[in-house]
């Protein structure tokens, strides 16, 4: 079964201690935390205090998604906040396996994301650094876009480089990830899927996390 991991870039943050509490008695795996600068994407969210405030009351793994410029400078603070996966972008770094090696002496699981023009071959050389790689599948910055279909043949590329390579590297896929695709994005080769508005917008979130958690069962 694919590990499901909410946005809670979609939650309700008048009602974020319901919504925590929400994810911790549902069938999800993880909390996926979009931390955004309004630089690298045309967005700003949060940032440490909130993922602080999140991970007091989170039961579960705390997967922090950085989409900001020079992430290397904030390393040690998102350790501290409560990361557990602490993902950069590969088109921001200069000097990434630098980068990941340090998330991973702080005691963190490094992953390492790529946009939609990013071609997966790009990480090769670095593949046994990472413990996740994040295919993004729509252009980073604002929930709710559509699946780019692009994807799906990236995800493929990218579980047969990490197959050639004996890595046990996660493929996570986020980015328009719905009950009408997750099957398919499954197939092709990914084990994590980041579900935003399909989870929030849902009449009940905690329903949706249990059919995309058992998808095509």
């Amino acid at each position: 079964m694919p590990i499901i991991a909410p946005s809670m870039l979609s939650a309700d943050f008048l009602k974020l201690g319901e919504e925590i509490d929400m994810i911790n008695n549902s069938e999800a795996d993880w909390f996926h935390l979009d931390v955004m600068d309004g630089m690298f994407v045309p967005n700003i969210s949060y940032g440490m205090p909130i993922i602080s405030t999140i991970k007091k009351r989170a039961k579960k793994i705390c997967d922090v998604h950085l989409m900001v410029v020079q992430p290397e400078r904030y390393l040690e603070e998102f350790k501290k906040a409560g990361a557990d996966y602490l993902t950069v972008h590969y088109e921001t770094g200069y000097h990434l396996h630098r980068t990941l090696t340090s998330i991973r002496a702080l005691g963190m699981k490094a992953g390492l994301a790529i946009n939609p023009h990013t071609p997966v071959a790009m990480v090769a050389d670095i593949i046994h650094e990472i413990d996740l790689l994040l295919v993004m599948s729509i252009n980073p910055g604002f929930g709710g876009q559509k699946f780019l279909p692009l994807t799906y043949n990236k995800i493929r590329q990218a579980k047969e480089l990490i197959t050639n390579a004996g890595s046990n590297t996660l493929i996570e896929i986020d980015g328009g990830v719905t009950l009408d695709n997750a099957a398919d994005i499954i197939a092709a080769g990914a084990d994590v899927l980041v579900a935003g508005n399909t989870v929030f917008a849902a009449s009940d979130p905690a329903e949706m996390i249990k059919r995309l958690k058992h998808i095509g069962k």
